[in-house]
């Protein structure tokens, strides 16, 4: 079965939003990534909730924005601590935000999306988790922050 470039775009985003809630998970319970991937790859891509069906996600987006959180964490918490207002450590932040920056910092690592496009998907994750607060806004700030700094060579 081939997928369309809409399907395959979905999968990614889908993907990044699985990223943040495993990455909340795994700091929240304290489970290694290998765990808290296989729980997420075995039972919440496709799985179906009251009703709602999730989202299938893209493995291979998932999987590497994991390992990139993780083995870079220090590298991309300080990025991350860069581009906060001095009085608000990464240590101070929503668990919640401080995921998607692990995520987002990976993927505009990574040098293989375009770090816009990588901002306005996170900002879109961030959207789905403070639908009625300032955090999708405050989450463009910082991205574009560390963006500029991770990927000088793309703006």
């Amino acid at each position: 079965m081939t997928l369309s470039n809409n399907q395959k775009r979905k999968m990614k985003s889908a993907s990044r939003l699985y990223a943040v809630q495993a990455l909340f998970q795994m700091e929240a319970a304290g489970q290694t990534v290998e765990a808290i991937c296989r729980e997420f790859e075995d039972h919440r891509f496709g799985a179906v909730y009251e009703g709602d069906e999730m989202a299938e996600g893209d493995l291979e987006t998932f999987r590497g924005l994991m390992d990139g959180a993780v083995n870079n964490q220090a590298a991309i918490d300080q990025a991350t601590d860069r581009a906060l207002v001095a009085k608000w450590p990464i240590a101070r932040i929503d668990p919640t935000l401080r995921a998607l920056f692990r995520a987002a910092g990976a993927e505009i690592d990574a040098k293989q999306t375009p770090p816009k496009v990588v901002i306005s998907e996170f900002v879109d994750v961030a959207r789905a988790f403070f639908p009625d607060g300032k955090e999708p806004k405050f989450v463009n700030a910082v991205l574009d922050h560390m963006a500029r700094e991770l990927r000088p060579d793309a703006f």
